[in-house]
């Protein structure tokens, strides 16, 4: 069993289980019956996303340096109990079913989706 960390709007992998959506806002355009059809997510769960002021300092992020003041910002909100707790549930998880968890990003490597993955991988959870 494992956690997939993808891509939303992505091509799903066989296998893949629930899609969450790890994003402030959903889709723009994407009628909410049609989320799940069209590979964004089946559960939204923006508790997992950056803060809206983190979102914005992301998007401005246009070097290291910048990105690395977002990450130890958004490392800060999933410090937080509730955040916190949710990961622990999630790797908890992934010793039993297959999820996936999701960002519309392009780039992994500047997208919160890859702090997740470290989060998760410390937390013991099963990652693909």
């Amino acid at each position: 069993m494992t956690i997939r960390i993808v891509r939303l709007g992505s091509p799903r992998v066989e296998d893949e289980g629930l899609r969450m959506g790890t994003v402030r806002r959903p889709p723009r355009g994407v009628p909410k019956a049609k989320f799940a059809s069209r590979n964004y997510y089946d559960v939204w769960y923006p508790a997992l996303a950056p803060s809206t002021d983190l979102v914005a300092l992301a998007q401005t992020a246009t070097d290291d340096k910048a990105w690395r003041v977002f990450e130890k910002k958004y490392r800060a909100e999933m410090a937080e109990p509730d955040a916190s707790r949710t990961l622990d549930l999630l790797a908890a998880l992934s010793h039993q079913t297959n999820f996936s968890l999701g960002c519309y990003c392009e780039d992994e490597s500047h997208c919160h989706r890859a702090i997740l993955r470290d989060l998760l991988a410390k937390r013991g959870a099963d990652l693909a």
